[in-house]
């Protein structure tokens, strides 16, 4: 199906090169200022916007928020079309509520992939707002019966039990549910980064906000927007209440502890990660030591048979006198057995060695990966604490 998009922007030029880029990939309207983008957004409801930041009248962020504030074109992902690309001026779109930024000049292949990363970005989340919705009225039942750091032990025995980043990500999304915020985290995995959002589609700009800000303060504070960051991970809130000075108060005090337990069981996972890899590389080493025993057991087989033929011509000699060649070659062959009968004994040993540590560690590794069982651990929603 093909795709409404609305380009607002008092340049004429750019669109004509909006329309050079796109004409071919989905259907174009045009809007020279605020006012008539809005007026058409209203009408059209396309499927993306194309906003410019700097307009006679309104500026693009000022349009941004009257389109986020209506109940009609608020889930209308709307991307920026700025010559400014200074990452205050990103937070700025994402506060007044883009869904991703783009700076001037642009290829016509990135906007194209960019347009269509955010109507898959859209369809998802159109796919999970029923979910979500009946998630949110379950656990608004289950608030009223469950305090904080009772809803923090829980996450802590869940996070426990989890053993790879999806299971801990349902976890940690099931987590803010009752307290009706909209997060999305970065887990920052080994050398990897890995971008989820709770309601199933992550925003490009988020993901960029994220990583811009991995190594800056614990708190970034941006408009309604906190990011909190800790090694392995780093969470964005989309609607911190800071109009509500004991309820940000409250959430600055209360999140960090799942954070510290999410922190913490990253890097559990990668210990075991990567002492699974070292027991892999065992596993190779010891299939090697093997072959090369073979190889050795074959060739000491090789001269078993000719100290045999040799011993079979000794005793065809009449006077039983060995020449010097012979006496030479037996001495040779003697040595050879005492060598590899050496070499066999120590790689048997070490092979033994091996084959012992090898079974201790898996059995460590699956105590640490499996300390419960396959006993589940009851969902947040599921519980009474408190």
């Amino acid at each position: 199906m093909t795709k409404l998009v609305l380009a607002i922007d008092d340049d004429k030029l750019v669109h004509h090169i909006i329309e050079e880029a796109l004409s071919h990939f989905c259907k174009l309207i045009h809007a020279k200022n605020g006012d008539e983008g809005l007026r058409l957004a209203e009408k059209y409801h396309p499927d993306i916007i194309l906003l410019d930041v700097e307009m006679p009248g309104m500026s693009g962020f000022e349009v941004c928020e009257k389109l986020k504030k209506s109940r009609r074109t608020a889930d209308i992902p709307v991307m920026f079309l700025s010559s400014k690309s200074e990452l205050a001026e990103r937070m700025r779109g994402y506060n007044a509520g883009a869904s991703d930024y783009v700076a001037k000049p642009f290829e016509s292949d990135e906007l194209i992939a960019r347009i269509k990363v955010l109507d898959a970005y859209r369809q998802q989340s159109r796919k999970l707002t029923l979910d979500v919705r009946r998630a949110q009225i379950t656990a608004e039942i289950a608030m009223t019966d469950s305090g904080d750091m009772g809803r923090i032990m829980r996450y802590v025995g869940q996070s426990y039990n989890a053993h790879d980043l999806t299971t801990l990500s349902d976890y940690f999304f099931e987590f803010f549910v009752p307290l009706q915020l909209e997060v999305a985290v970065a887990f920052w995995y080994h050398d990897t980064q890995v971008f989820l959002s709770g309601n199933g589609a992550m925003q490009p700009i988020e993901q960029e906000l994220l990583s811009k800000h991995r190594d800056g303060s614990r708190f970034v504070d941006f408009g309604r927007r906190t990011i909190i960051n800790y090694p392995k991970v780093s969470l964005l809130i989309k609607n911190m209440p800071v109009d509500d000075n004991a309820m940000y108060g409250r959430y600055k005090d209360l999140l960090p502890h799942i954070l510290e337990a999410t922190n913490a069981k990253i890097k559990d996972m990668e210990v075991s990660e990567e002492a699974l890899s070292k027991v892999d590389q065992i596993g190779r080493v010891f299939e090697e030591l093997s072959d090369q025993l073979a190889g050795i057991g074959g060739h000491h087989s090789s001269k078993v048979s000719e100290f045999g033929d040799l011993v079979q011509q000794i005793n065809g000699l009449k006077d039983k006198q060995l020449t010097a060649e012979q006496v030479e070659a037996l001495d040779k062959l003697y040595q050879h057995f005492s060598f590899v009968d050496d070499e066999l004994s120590i790689i048997k040993f070490k092979l033994s060695d091996i084959t012992e540590a090898r079974h201790q560690l898996i059995e460590s590794l699956n105590k640490i990966a499996k300390p419960w069982g396959e006993e589940e651990v009851a969902a947040q929603t599921d519980i009474e604490l408190f």
